[in-house]
């Protein structure tokens, strides 16, 4: 459907409550202090609405079933079809689900499918070398967030919920990404200094060790990030050469002889390189 159609109704006077509500309830994994915007809580609540009756709706009946005020309704129903996940019939004067919506349900649908491959390769290295493999992907400029993990089938392994985050820069990925970001020292030593470790780390020695991971394409947290843990990890870019996912492995620290851990490195640095065929 045209944007102008749904431009060219009338507009309305916008609800006059606040924008966003504290709801620390709500969010049992998040920070404290999360607050839920209204607006947006209102947009999904419409398009789970549009997708579960799966038949057209006026914007009044809308507001009506889901106890949004009617403008405020009106309003996010026009900022959806502009947004091409909503689609406005100008005839019946009615919404239903757009094609928009279904694209994007489709990109999620192929990155689940990409994970799905991706996961037979990780769980070979993992059983090769007795660890615990995880995945995690850049999410903006400031976080990492782990996506899915693989354990060993017969040696102790770690357990990594899924949808855990990270500073960018901590732990075996951060190495990887304080590579290959274009800070000055300055810049550096304050993300650095913002950074908890659970064993005392200079930031010397941190440069020292994202030198290291530049050279030789993987990196090693050994126990700075957890307490009793040593990670390995590398980098899986695309083709502009931008870290998009690190794949890392965890184990028991002191466990392994150091030529041990340098196998396992050049392992998971081919695993990194096998995955961004797969995964981008």
């Amino acid at each position: 459907m045209r944007k102008s159609t749904a431009t060219a109704q009338k507009t309305e006077v916008a609800e006059t409550a606040p924008a966003t509500v504290p709801a620390p309830e709500l969010r049992k994994n998040g920070p404290t202090n999360a607050v839920i915007v209204k607006p947006v809580a209102s947009a999904i609540q419409i398009l789970r609405y549009l997708t579960q009756t799966g038949t057209p709706e006026r914007a009044t009946d809308i507001a009506r079933h889901l106890k949004i005020n009617p403008s405020t309704c009106f309003n996010i129903l026009r900022t959806l079809v502009a947004e091409d996940v909503v689609d406005f019939d100008p005839l019946a004067k009615t919404y239903s689900a757009g094609i928009g919506l279904a694209r994007l349900v489709e990109q999620l649908v192929t990155q689940g499918q990409k994970l799905q491959l991706a996961a037979p390769l990780m769980h070979d290295l993992a059983a090769e070398f007795g660890v615990t493999v995880t995945l995690w992907r850049r999410l903006g400029t400031d976080r990492i967030v782990l996506v899915c993990s693989e354990s060993s089938p017969t040696d102790l392994h770690i357990g990594m919920p899924a949808g855990q985050r990270l500073p960018i820069l901590m732990g075996a990925s951060g190495r990887l990404f304080a590579a290959k970001l274009d800070f000055t020292e300055e810049q550096m030593r304050a993300e650095f200094a913002r950074l908890r470790w659970v064993r005392p780390m200079s930031f010397e020695a941190y440069q020292r060790e994202v030198n290291r991971a530049r050279r030789r394409g993987w990196a090693s947290d050994d126990g700075y990030f957890a307490t009793g843990v040593r990670a390995i990890a590398a980098p899986v870019c695309d083709r502009a050469g931008n870290i998009v996912f690190t794949v890392s492995t965890v184990m028991i620290r002191g466990d392994r002889a150091d030529e041990q851990v340098d196998a396992l490195g050049e392992a998971v640095r081919e695993l990194g390189q096998r995955l961004e065929s797969v995964l981008l």
